[in-house]
């Protein structure tokens, strides 16, 4: 297969157009301009268009011709509050949201400023690669709880989960909500376990959410921030839009803190990290997606779910020894 020689399934009535093949190439996309010969399955951004309303923003910020330094303004902070409310009733305020410039540059800042060198950080694998980057390029040790795999589905074990948060030099644990990459959505009672353990152990536990928008047709997920105040007070929550609505490349994020003393230190950390301004597209672009770009997530997720079912049955008729992890419940797009 040559590169992006291959065809997206649109869903019936749509408006928004995901089935246009568009060419990436000399774009200087690291998906699509970094390696010739090869599908490029592990970059986590989309081959869809961003939605029309986005680029209309960032078409009109463009326009005026000064491109200088931005504040965060209150429409930014409003709009990432407005979506959590109405989509996952969490009343989040102003004061207790951090800009990042992403969720991983937020982490990167979070392990320097709340860990040691030498000390363990706990991640439960197979997960994203970039969290052993992060731990391992800040002097600090990689502490793998390993998901157990049985029946064509991830979960938990729990009993080696507690060795390893109360090993007197694990300070912090790196959750996947949902998880990258076995496409699982942890329940309530995992994430409460999980929470409480860490407590417990006095762990800091920092929940990536940056998936939590892209969840099957009418299912959602289970903010950790949902979970009991005690548990809520002893963890961090990194979110963006960046997945969502296929912004990658913009980079923009926000750190929900309720603790007020990690509040205080992690801004702290990012500010010294100058990871806590923002450039002006990706204010337009964050504000746009929050507030008017609903109808173009609701028919991606159609589209998604479709695609997912045309690999699932292509690799039954022609691959039958590659088996897809059937659709949970509990399931986002991994």
């Amino acid at each position: 297969m040559m590169k992006q020689e291959y065809t997206m399934k649109n869903t019936e009535k749509n408006n928004y157009d995901f089935t246009t093949v568009i060419n990436r190439d000399n774009t200087n996309s690291l998906k699509w301009d970094s390696i010739e010969s090869e599908l490029p399955m592990w970059v986590a951004d989309m081959d869809f268009k961003t939605a029309s309303e986005i680029q209309e923003s960032l078409k009109k910020r463009i326009n005026h011709p000064i491109y200088g330094y931005t504040t965060v303004p209150n429409e930014l902070y409003e709009s990432y509050i407005q979506w959590w409310e109405d989509n996952y009733h969490i009343k989040m305020k102003k004061e207790e949201l951090l800009y990042a410039r992403g969720v991983m540059p937020s982490i990167i800042s979070i392990i320097r400023k709340l860990t040691k060198p030498l000390d363990n950080i706990v991640i439960q694998t197979p997960v994203y690669n970039a969290f052993f980057n992060v731990i391992l390029n800040n002097n600090r040790k990689v502490l793998e709880n390993k998901l157990t795999y049985k029946n064509y589905e991830y979960s938990i074990n729990f009993k080696d989960l507690e060795n390893k948060l109360k090993n007197p030099k694990t300070s912090l644990m790196l959750l996947c909500n949902p998880h990258n990459p076995i496409g699982k959505i942890w329940g309530k009672n995992d994430l409460e376990k999980i929470g409480s353990l860490c407590e417990k152990y006095n762990v800091i536990l920092v929940s990536d959410e940056i998936h939590c928008d892209l969840t099957y047709p009418g299912k959602t997920y289970t903010p950790f921030a949902s979970l009991a105040s005690s548990i809520v007070d002893n963890s961090i929550t990194c979110i963006s839009p960046s997945k969502t609505f296929n912004i990658a490349g913009i980079q923009s994020a926000m750190v929900y803190i309720k603790n007020k003393e990690l509040n205080l230190k992690v801004s702290q950390q990012l500010y010294a990290d100058f990871s806590s301004e923002p450039n002006i597209l990706s204010v337009e672009a964050t504000i746009t997606a929050y507030t008017q770009c609903r109808e173009w997530l609701n028919q991606l997720k159609n589209t998604l779910l479709e695609n997912k079912i045309i690999v699932e049955d292509f690799l039954k008729k022609e691959l039958p020894s590659i088996k897809l992890v059937p659709v949970m419940p509990l399931t986002y797009y991994g």
